[in-house]
């Protein structure tokens, strides 16, 4: 609307009346044949009929010219011009418009992110705490049988270790036998050579149980 009042305040200020020019022109016509006189100038004295009438029908024209642009040319200008405001507002409202539809499709698109991204985050999460659990079942279950295997190693040792021991202590029993019945010509008695042989072991520091 400001657009369209703009031309129209731009003819105001030209014509501010149809009638002003006229006049204006008309005064001057009645005041140029004195200063014509003035300046030496006869062939503007309009009391001469030649000179008169051009000057009338000069007159005349300008005002037909005038008011038939006033009245004819100047307005289909104005119409021009309000029409391209029309248009050039219309272009602005749908600029305004994609513009607004654009934002409103940034908005979406950034929101639709923020959510996948927090999707995302949460499956990240998810899947993290799900390979924890399952990485401390394993480890679990790894080290149960660790120690199973470390407490069956323990017996096996300690069970090869008794009979060891045991087969050292029958060797050392019949080494024993065989010196004293070599050196004596009497085998020992066998309870008092097992003591012996237990208590030179214990003195060596040779557990002599069986277990």
């Amino acid at each position: 609307m400001r657009a369209r009042q703009a031309p129209m305040k731009q003819f105001g200020r030209i014509m501010p009346s149809p009638l002003a020019a006229p006049a204006g022109l008309l005064m001057g016509l009645i005041l140029l044949p004195v200063a014509a006189m003035a300046e030496g100038m006869p062939q503007l004295d309009f009391t001469t009929p030649l000179t008169f009438s051009q000057v009338v029908w000069g007159a005349i024209i300008f005002v037909a010219l005038y008011l038939l642009l006033s009245r004819g040319g100047l307005p289909l200008v104005a119409s021009v011009l309000d029409e391209r405001a029309a248009h050039i507002g219309r272009d602005l409202d749908g600029a305004r418009a994609a513009k607004a539809s654009a934002d409103t499709d940034i908005d979406e698109a950034r929101h639709a992110i923020a959510q996948a991204r927090a999707e995302a985050q949460t499956a990240i999460s998810a899947a993290l705490d799900e390979a924890k659990q399952t990485a401390a079942v394993q480890s679990e279950a790894l080290n149960a049988r660790l120690e199973a295997r470390l407490r069956e190693a323990e017996s096996q040792i300690a069970q090869a270790r008794s009979a060891a021991m045991g087969a050292l202590r029958q060797v050392a029993t019949d080494t024993t036998n065989s010196l004293v019945t070599q050196l004596t010509g009497t085998p020992p008695n066998p309870a008092q050579l097992d003591g012996a042989v237990a208590a030179a072991m214990d003195a060596r520091g040779v557990a002599t149980s069986f277990g």
